[in-house]
């Protein structure tokens, strides 16, 4: 597959982790009350809400022709899920340093 085929995927899984998932976990965390949750608990419930659009990730077709992108996805799905859990999402800690900071 070449990398223009699939630059948008690429950009959307750049940006949903840290603006869905983050943000919508921000907001859970303030509307608990809960100003200081764990980097642990801060991803999880970050991978909770990533998930919630994973209707979005299965909505192409099972055929051949889109065989590829559909491998592709399952991929990128896949390695934000680790990414975010192991910490090596950097926008991800970025935004919980951020709401701990700031709440």
């Amino acid at each position: 597959m070449r990398n223009d085929e699939r630059f948008e995927i690429q950009r959307a899984f750049d940006l949903l982790p840290h603006v869905v998932g983050a943000s919508w976990t921000a907001v859970w965390f303030r509307m608990k009350g809960n100003k200081k949750p764990t980097r642990e608990e801060f991803r999880e419930k970050t991978i909770e809400y990533l998930k919630l659009v994973e209707p979005v990730f299965n909505s192409y077709p099972d055929d051949d022709e889109f065989e590829e992108i559909c491998k592709y996805i399952e991929f990128r799905k896949n390695e934000e899920y680790r990414k975010i859990k192991s910490g090596e999402s950097k926008e991800i800690e970025v935004r919980y340093d951020r709401y701990v900071d700031y709440g």
